[in-house]
């Protein structure tokens, strides 16, 4: 069983970035985060971006890198995002990439890593996430992290989602 020290976070850079892009092309990783095209521009904003907190997810068991991770200040999104979303949230995005690694909580600990950071690292009121209605197993890995529903949201580039919200502790 996977427990919250079973994984940890390292900063990425645009080195890690073909196997960024190489797992965003796999049908399992659409399927939970997205289309390509826009995932692709997602985590490249966030690479380039100053203030973003972008971490390659990794094993301590088997020191393998087995997924992706960012945090961004939800402005930087712009006007497309819930209206109800309080100024000074962040938004959160992960993926396991490794499937041995799936199912295991590493999701759910290397999600509390990036939401940790991001408190203990910025002056964020609260981060959220954004999965799809569909996709039950990420639902379940952010109410794991602390992450409780607000109301279903109709994403305008991924369709209807969940807006759920982690406040700062």
């Amino acid at each position: 069983m996977i427990t919250p020290h079973s994984v940890r976070l390292r900063p990425a850079s645009h080195g890690d970035w073909p196997l960024i892009r190489r797992w965003l092309g796999r049908a399992d990783i659409e399927a939970w985060w997205g289309p390509r095209a826009s995932t692709e521009a997602e985590v490249l904003i966030a690479l380039d971006s100053p203030s973003a907190i972008c971490r390659m997810i990794e094993s301590t068991a088997t020191r393998e890198t087995i997924g992706y991770g960012h945090a961004i200040d939800a402005a930087t999104w712009g006007a497309e995002l819930p209206e109800d979303l309080a100024p000074g949230t962040w938004d959160i995005d992960l993926f396991i990439a490794a499937e041995a690694h799936r199912g295991n909580g590493a999701g759910a600990a290397a999600l509390g890593l990036l939401r940790d950071e991001v408190f203990e690292t910025t002056l964020a009121v609260a981060v959220a996430v954004f999965p799809s209605i569909a996709n039950e197993r990420a639902v379940r890995a952010y109410e794991k992290a602390g992450f409780r529903w607000k109301r279903v949201w109709a994403n305008p580039h991924g369709g209807h989602a969940w807006f759920m919200t982690a406040e700062r502790p």
